[in-house]
């Protein structure tokens, strides 16, 4: 039996705050993300707990929900509500009866659109809302069995790749990596996939699962993953919005404000766990994955990931893009605060070089007219250091921190 370890999350302290705003709260994020651990962790002396993962639970709920809620003693956290979306409304009828009441309850499920949407139609203005993604790095710089082996950038860009950022097979070392995921995958599979959406092959879509993946930190090609599997550019469609739902990709949009036509419009495709990312790509040693042909693309999507969660980490949404021009300019990624352009470049080197600030540089020149600040480039240095007047190397560590700061 693996020993129980909990390991702080940067949401807590947010968590907390909400459902003492809010009637209710949701928090949402992919399987095995950490949502009911967390919950409680933090709720075990103060709130009855209901998963409605157990089939007779559940079956109780939906055959009549106002009799089941009569018996639930407030405050209350319902775990996977996706699988019950008939009880929102009664607890709109509960809620509306005692507005000034909070903390009341707390509600986590793993299919994001679904559960949003219902909450939209059903509890507007009376719900906060959280999304919970597997460790960061900063979660993961707690775990005292990692942090002997875990020290530079590289090292933790490895592990996130080769162990992947789900919190039981990240404090636990000793779990087989491959056996992890693949049972990880099965049941995201048959439970969520098979449960919620009409899905005709599972396999074709685990078929699809895994060319996206090789084909992460790129412009999300439809027609290409179509002709590739034999099936109809709906389907894909359909499919990504799956992923999307299920906080499994993320799809980061281009930077179009005030440009015009000159830039591309289609998105570019992350996956928000690297490790999920080699396991449907066959990755398993550290040499191939430094120097095998998606060494980029992984450290890309690496810190896009993180990007991602120290956001979300903070309840706020990502305003993060990329750029690409028609005439070949690409800037890896752009973020936007009070109308200021901070544009990044990502680079696998420890020895970042001038040349490769010259994307940022062209940027600033051509849409001279628009608010950009002095421009990144993160890689695996340790070190800051300025390469142009306009763009240094900024380790990733001082970047997550200007991420927190701002």
């Amino acid at each position: 039996m693996l020993k129980e370890i909990y390991i702080h999350r940067e949401i807590e302290t947010l968590l907390k705050a909400l459902s003492k705003q809010f009637p209710a709260v949701v928090l949402t994020g992919p399987r095995q993300s950490g949502k009911s651990t967390l919950l409680k962790k933090i709720y075990a002396k103060t709130h009855q707990f209901i998963s409605f993962d157990e089939p007779l639970i559940r079956q109780k709920a939906i055959s009549d929900p106002k009799l089941f809620l009569t018996n639930v003693l407030e405050p209350t956290i319902f775990d996977e509500i996706q699988y019950i979306p008939e009880i929102l409304s009664y607890l709109k009828i509960l809620i509306d009866k005692d507005r000034n009441k909070r903390g009341r309850f707390i509600l986590t499920g793993s299919q994001q659109f679904n559960l949003i949407k219902n909450l939209g139609d059903t509890l507007a203005g009376r719900v906060g809302i959280l999304t919970l993604l597997p460790f960061s790095r900063q979660e993961k710089s707690r775990i005292s069995l990692l942090k002997p082996r875990l020290v530079t950038i590289q090292q933790y860009f490895i592990d996130a790749c080769l162990r992947g950022s789900f919190p039981e097979i990240s404090v636990h070392p000793k779990i087989d990596f491959e056996a992890w995921y693949g049972s990880y995958l099965q049941t995201y599979l048959e439970r969520d996939i098979r449960a919620i959406y009409t899905i005709g092959n599972l396999r074709e879509f685990q078929r699809f699962m895994q060319l996206l993946a090789v084909r992460c930190s790129q412009l999300l090609n439809l027609n290409s993953l179509a002709g590739d599997l034999g099936i109809s550019v709906n389907t894909i469609k359909k499919w990504i919005s799956v992923l999307e739902a299920s906080q499994l990709i993320y799809l980061l949009n281009p930077y179009y404000r005030n440009l015009g036509k000159r830039i591309t419009k289609t998105s570019k495709v992350y996956f928000l766990d690297c490790g999920l990312v080699c396991y449907l790509a066959g990755i398993r040693d550290d040499k191939y994955l430094l120097n095998g042909p998606m060494a980029g693309a992984l450290f890309e999507n690496y810190i896009i990931q993180e990007t991602i969660k120290s956001f979300l980490n903070r309840g706020r949404m990502p305003k993060i893009f990329y750029l690409r021009t028609h005439n070949e300019l690409e800037v890896d990624l752009i973020i936007e605060k009070n109308m200021q352009i901070f544009p990044f470049e990502i680079k696998l080197t420890k020895t970042a070089n001038t040349n490769m600030a010259e994307p940022i540089e062209r940027f600033r020149k051509i849409f001279s007219k628009l608010d950009i600040m002095p421009g990144k480039i993160i890689c695996l240095s340790e070190e800051e250091e300025l390469l142009t007047p306009n763009v240094s190397i900024q380790p990733l560590d001082s970047y997550l921190k200007w991420l927190q700061d701002n």
